[in-house]
């Protein structure tokens, strides 16, 4: 392992989150708020701290990066981003202990959206833009943007992209990683000005669309009101947000297909049509469910209401415009699964992904055939091709430690003192990206009130899913530090 390799390339992308403040410092000026001392301060710090990496070790650049090297570098990249981006919210008022502003940094920037504020429009409008800035660069993957916009890093860039994208099989959309990262920041880009415009010609003042998009596109839920998207309480805003969510969902390289010519590249896709027909058949048991205790006073309210926060939450985005702890115990049910489940892969949202599921589901199968025909020689396919073994062997291994290390969270929490409800939730929500649960945090309440130690493990969480799992875990395994 080449350390000072790897610190030379974190000292370049703390620099660039430094960077990255400008755009709050940008609002806050505007505003005239008192963030501008408080961002002035961490961009100092930040971009200090970076230079200072990158030009210590900048004689230790190399032309080639190993694939233990690139998870190193996003591991600690995240960590790294996590903790400078949470300045700003240590040293506004000073009221924050830092594990709450590292708690709120990380969340943002695994778009999460688990949030300790208790008083969200109580912040300075350069906070509430950082805040929101955070999770549109964490929704693409702040190693990616690095990729396509500092090629001089002179770093292989396909470990790194193998490494953060959340996929199994990362689609490479040009010869050069560098070209497909663009591509897909461009895509995200483009969907990003669209949503602004809608929300706006909705009656959505400038600021709070920008930030409203910031956190829809990449599926983050941080909203700068208190009641969340219920504060516009408006069934057009609603149906802009969830149009934005489902694209966020879905694998971006169809978008890039559809935007080239192709419209029924989604219809193609065998993961596209499983997760569009997972979304409309919660949606249509929801609002059934809705309709049958008369939760809503009308078939129509309970489409909307239930359509919203099963696609917030299968998408893992986390906005809320009603208080599902006050439905039926089986809306309940079907949207706890929905944290699970996630949204595509290739896509910016979180959970176990569609495709993960699909393999399972067809690897079940295929055992379930053989078990009455043993002779039987049955390929799992996907699009009619062969899946690899390789690629089934890391879907069963991720899908076992999900669950695995669920599991062992959700005890953990539960030894922490955290409620038997609370537990499993926060956990469910942190690993799989989604921000609001169950219980005592649930999506009229924060995670303000949970004991430090229990942050800590949430912070763990979110990384372990926005990573999904093996980056993280990667580190434990002896073979890792073994030359």
């Amino acid at each position: 392992m080449r350390w000072r390799y790897i610190l030379y390339v974190v000292g370049a992308l703390i620099f660039f989150v430094g960077l990255s403040m400008l755009l709050p410092l940008a609002f806050g000026l505007y505003y005239r708020d008192h963030s501008v001392a408080v961002l002035l301060k961490s961009i100092g710090v930040t971009v200090s701290t970076g230079a200072l990496l990158f030009i210590a070790f900048r004689s230790q650049r190399q032309e080639t990066l190993r694939q233990s090297e690139g998870m190193a570098i996003v591991a600690l990249g995240w960590t790294a981003a996590g903790l400078f981006g949470a300045l700003p919210f240590f040293l506004e008022g000073g009221t924050l202990r830092f594990v709450d502003a590292f708690f709120e940094s990380v969340s943002g920037f695994t778009t999460t959206g688990a949030s300790i504020l208790t008083d969200i429009e109580a912040l300075p409008k350069g906070l509430l833009m950082w805040r929101s800035f955070i999770q549109w660069l964490g929704g693409m993957g702040i190693i990616v943007l690095s990729i396509a916009i500092l090629p001089f890093l002179g770093v292989g860039g396909m470990q790194l992209y193998k490494a953060e994208v959340p996929s199994p099989v990362p689609d490479k959309l040009k010869p050069r990683i560098r070209d497909t990262a663009t591509i897909l920041w461009k895509v995200y880009a483009l969907f990003s000005v669209a949503q602004i415009i809608m929300l706006m010609l909705g009656g959505m003042g400038f600021f709070d669309a920008v930030c409203h998009t910031f956190t829809t596109m990449p599926t983050g839920g941080f909203s700068t009101k208190n009641a969340s998207i219920a504060h516009f309480d408006s069934l057009f805003m609603d149906g802009v947000i969830i149009f934005f969510m489902l694209l966020s969902g879905i694998n971006f390289s169809l978008h890039y297909q559809m935007l080239r010519g192709r419209p029924l590249a989604f219809w193609k896709d065998g993961e596209c049509r499983f997760f569009l027909a997972a979304v409309g058949g919660c949606i249509a048991l929801v609002a059934l469910d809705l309709s049958r205790y008369d939760v809503y006073d009308s078939i129509g309210e309970a489409v909307r209401y239930g359509a919203f926060q099963v696609v917030s939450i299968i998408t893992t985005t986390g906005y809320a415009t009603a208080d599902y702890e006050q439905w039926p115990a089986m809306s309940q049910l079907i949207l706890l699964t929905c944290m699970f489940l996630g949204a595509s892969a290739g896509s910016t949202g979180g959970g176990m992904k569609c495709l993960r599921i699909m393999l399972c589901f067809k690897y079940c199968y295929r055992e379930l055939f053989l078990l009455l025909h043993p002779r039987a020689v049955v390929t799992i396919k996907m699009g009619g091709k062969g899946v690899p073994d390789d690629v089934m062997r890391s879907v069963l291994g991720f899908l076992s430690l999900y669950v695995g290390l669920f599991v062992i969270s959700a005890i953990a929490m539960g030894g922490l003192g955290v409620d038997f409800v609370t537990a499993i939730t926060a956990v469910a929500t942190a690993m799989g990206n989604v921000g609001p649960g169950f219980g005592s945090v649930g999506p009229v309440e924060n995670y303000a009130h949970l004991p430090q130690a229990a942050k800590w493990l949430l912070i763990w969480c979110m990384l372990l899913g926005r990573l999904e799992i093996f980056t993280v875990l990667i580190f434990i395994v002896p073979a890792y530090w073994r030359k």
